[in-house]
């Protein structure tokens, strides 16, 4: 495919823009890049899409997101805004608890056309890797469940899907008081499953009062390090338990939300490369008054994603696009940033070398927008002016 006067952002350097360029693409990969009055002869006879001008870049990555799960939670929505906080619904057996009965009860298909379903507004605001993970089973057959509908969705859709194992997500209502016992006979016994029957990219926790503690979390971390497989954290979104000290050290691909991280944390990530997943989507949702520390993660060079954490409960959000207005209003993130962190950040984050920018080699994978510059996809609210996307090389029907 050859498309034409298009402006690219590549992301390789800032925005990389290029102006009136070419695309080549062979298969699913690109073959050149540049201007049109260097696109080399060979390449001219190519089956040509006029851009008109339009942006194009590299298609976005989503890096945190849970999309299988049953029922909704829109009563809690209502709760919180009658005064009652993100804590106070999780003790009283509503937040991540609700959705785990919900997910148990459903059956693997119904969980399937319901992350479809999804899965389909993603892609329609341009999302082209999304990450999914598991966490509302906390048994270990749910688990598997949820993962195997992971896996499944990149069979349906034109999408590339990582998964990850989230067992170390909440305490189930049968392990209260027992938290130790549930890391030691689900969530460690259901990694290892998970991992021998290849449903796994990557494992994460959340690591927070409500939750688990930094040295349950150790220990989990430490048998996924043990199967080399990557790791990542939820981390200090409701306080500072030093979870991002203790991933970072362990070498961790990502700490994620990070509202109430502290000096100590971001230089920890700093120092190993971490990504800070920003996630504006349940800091709006929970309406929450801790920011996390952007100009912090900026100075000490911290890399920064930005995600949906497409969610029942605190996030339901799908568009990257509406997440990356999120970022720059909420927290003053700029547009720069913000297309970073749904390119070559989250790439980082998820542990990928062939995508996140355009370049000889990498994967095909596009967003043709219909606008001029790239600050345009964080500047307009809830409108996402994608004209077609571009997955594996084909351009999507």
């Amino acid at each position: 495919m050859l498309l034409t006067h298009a402006t690219v952002a590549t992301m390789t350097e800032g925005y990389g823009l290029i102006d009136d360029a070419a695309v080549v693409t062979e298969g699913d990969r690109i073959a050149w890049i540049g201007q049109m009055c260097d696109l080399p002869k060979a390449h001219h006879a190519l089956p040509a899409h006029d851009c008109a001008g339009r942006l194009v870049t590299p298609g976005l990555i989503d890096c945190h997101s849970h999309i299988v799960f049953g029922g909704h939670r829109a009563a809690e929505f209502e709760m919180r805004l009658n005064g009652a906080s993100y804590e106070e619904v999780a003790r009283a057996g509503g937040g991540i608890l609700s959705t785990v009965t919900a997910t148990r009860a459903a059956s693997e298909a119904d969980l399937l056309a319901s992350a479809l379903a999804r899965a389909d507004m993603m892609i329609a605001a341009g999302a082209t890797t999304i990450e999914v993970k598991s966490g509302y089973g906390l048994t270990l057959e749910d688990e598997l469940k949820m993962l195997r509908v992971a896996r499944q969705i990149a069979n349906h859709r034109p999408l590339r899907v990582l998964t990850t194992h989230l067992a170390a997500h909440a305490i189930p209502p049968e392990y209260k008081g027992r938290s130790d016992d549930y890391i030691d006979e689900v969530a460690i016994p259901s990694l290892h499953t998970a991992h021998a029957q290849g449903l796994i990219d990557a494992v994460d926790a959340f690591c927070e009062g409500i939750a688990f503690s930094p040295a349950q979390v150790a220990r989990l971390f430490q048998a996924a390090k043990s199967m080399g497989l990557p790791i990542k954290l939820h981390a200090e979104q409701l306080s500072d338990l030093k979870g991002a000290v203790l991933a970072a050290g362990m070498g961790a691909l990502s700490c994620d939300h990070v509202e109430y991280i502290s000096a100590d944390g971001v230089a920890a990530m700093a120092q190993v490369g971490t990504v800070a997943v920003i996630l504006p989507g349940a800091f709006y949702t929970l309406r929450e008054t801790q920011s996390p520390p952007i100009a912090a993660f900026r100075a000490a060079g911290v890399p920064m994603a930005v995600a949906t954490d497409f969610n029942p409960g605190s996030s339901p959000i799908a568009s990257l696009p509406l997440a990356m207005n999120m970022a720059c209003t909420l927290f003053r993130m700029t547009p720069l940033e913000a297309l970073q962190g749904t390119t070559v950040h989250a790439a980082r984050a998820l542990g990928l070398d062939d995508s996140g920018t355009l370049a000889p080699g990498l994967r095909a994978d596009l967003c043709l927008w219909d606008a001029s510059h790239p600050a345009e996809l964080s500047y307009r609210i809830g409108a996402t002016p994608l004209h077609t996307r571009i997955f594996g090389g084909r351009l999507d029907a």
